[in-house]
């Protein structure tokens, strides 16, 4: 009786993922940051802000504390 042979094992991958993201994958977390982060730095333009003084305070607060 003979032995069964023994296929080799798949080559050891180089370590690169090939993982490909379409163009909006990036862009639109980027995009949702950077204008959160407008709207943190001038709370003047978020009219959501006036109807609170205490949110308003306080983004003026984290303003003179990112500004400095």
């Amino acid at each position: 009786m003979s032995a069964r042979m023994h296929t080799p094992p798949h080559p050891a991958s180089t370590g690169r993922a090939d993982i490909r993201l379409p163009w909006w994958a990036l862009t639109l977390p980027t995009l949702a940051f950077i204008t959160l982060l407008l709207l943190i730095l001038n709370p003047s333009d978020a009219h959501a802000a006036t109807a609170e003084p205490s949110i308003t305070q306080l983004f003026d607060r984290i303003q003179q504390l990112i500004t400095r």
